[in-house]
């Protein structure tokens, strides 16, 4: 006879794992902001870049933005700003932005 299938426990499963895999996005948008310096800026300019990006239909503008972005991540420039002169982790905004989605 065949075990019945536990759905519960399965659709719990899922959602664990839709959960982490949210939590290691907000997580790398974290990084990447300060990997790149962004997070000098306050959180009301970086949320008007990102939507005046999402809005931009040029495409030769989104296809430099996308050159950048991809020698960004394969050079060795990749360094973060001085400690000194970043905001402390506790004063990111991004978790309440992305978590607001």
């Amino acid at each position: 006879m065949r075990k019945p299938r536990d759905f519960d426990s399965e659709l719990k499963a899922l959602a664990d794992k839709a959960k982490a895999i949210k939590e290691r996005r907000t997580r790398q948008l974290g990084e990447l902001v300060i990997a790149t310096g962004a997070d000098a800026f306050d959180a009301e300019l970086l949320a008007g870049a990102l939507l005046d990006a999402v809005a931009t239909k040029d495409a030769a503008k989104r296809e430099s933005w996308r050159k950048a972005g991809a020698a960004f991540f394969r050079g060795k420039q990749r360094k973060p700003a001085p400690r000194s002169e970043r905001q402390p982790e506790s004063a990111l905004p991004l978790e309440g932005v992305a978590a607001s989605h």
